[in-house]
């Protein structure tokens, strides 16, 4: 424990100088690496371990409470720096615009599937196969250890816009070719993964092809962006290509 107004008298010894040392005193350097000039500021630094992301939070809570019973908060306003509380606080900002920007881009999306094809079975059959890459990818950076941050959250965002795009232009075609084969299903699936498939292989390949360059940089996160999104490409391309007709295959039978 310790009384603040004790300290008080300490503060002033900021102007008083000393003919050994020509000019502060030792206790007024050390005070002044712990204060700032104007006298409304001090630093209480403190060396701990690490506890990890998931308990830190806990910790500064219990922390706060503690400094709120020994410091007066009608007078004294404590807030926590460093490095582990930076990181913590950008890790939780880079989660949330991760969480927000995959919410947002499958609402718009869940949309212009509404608009284009006018069924909710379409709709989830188009969703699908594009959370399987997604998910898998996150997997593939837990088990690799590749920690979230702004250039890797950006691979969830560009290869769900472009593995939906190869959704759509499936969907389109069998659309466009039920009623030719008079609305037979396993026809009608077979025929688009023959009109569309070979272009949706080629297509993933030129992209793949691009996004595998940035492998070969020498900045770690744009290597982490050009392998993740290669793979997520790949995964997406098999899944549109086996798994969605599996599921409109599925689904037209219980209808």
């Amino acid at each position: 424990e310790f009384d603040i107004p004790l300290i008080g008298k300490y503060l002033k010894q900021k102007d008083r100088t000393d003919s050994t040392t020509n000019g502060k005193t030792g206790f007024a350097k050390l005070m002044g690496s712990f204060m700032d000039s104007t006298k409304q500021y001090a630093r209480i630094s403190v060396n701990m371990k690490d506890i990890g992301s998931k308990a830190l939070p806990t910790f500064l809570n219990e922390v706060q409470q503690e400094a709120n019973t020994i410091f007066d908060t009608s007078k004294y306003h404590v807030t926590f720096t460093g490095t582990s509380v930076t990181f913590l606080e950008g890790s939780t900002f880079i989660i949330n615009g991760l969480q927000e920007s995959i919410v947002y881009a499958f609402l718009l999306i869940a949309l212009c599937m509404l608009y284009l094809f006018r069924g909710v079975k379409i709709l989830l059959n188009s969703l699908i196969p594009n959370v399987v890459p997604l998910v898998i990818t996150a997997g593939i950076m837990g088990w690799t250890g590749v920690s979230l941050k702004p250039s890797t959250v950006l691979v969830f965002s560009v290869a769900l816009g472009i593995a939906i795009d190869v959704t759509i232009r499936f969907l389109v075609n069998y659309k466009q070719e039920l009623p030719l084969y008079k609305h037979n299903v396993d026809t009608t699936l077979r025929a688009s993964i023959y009109h569309t498939g070979i272009s949706i292989v080629y297509t993933s390949i030129v992209l793949v092809a691009g996004f595998v360059i940035f492998c070969f940089s020498d900045f770690g996160g744009t290597k982490g962006l050009g392998w993740l999104t290669s793979a997520t490409l790949v995964v997406a391309t098999l899944t549109n290509l086996i798994l969605l007709p599996c599921l409109m295959r599925t689904f037209s039978a219980k209808a």
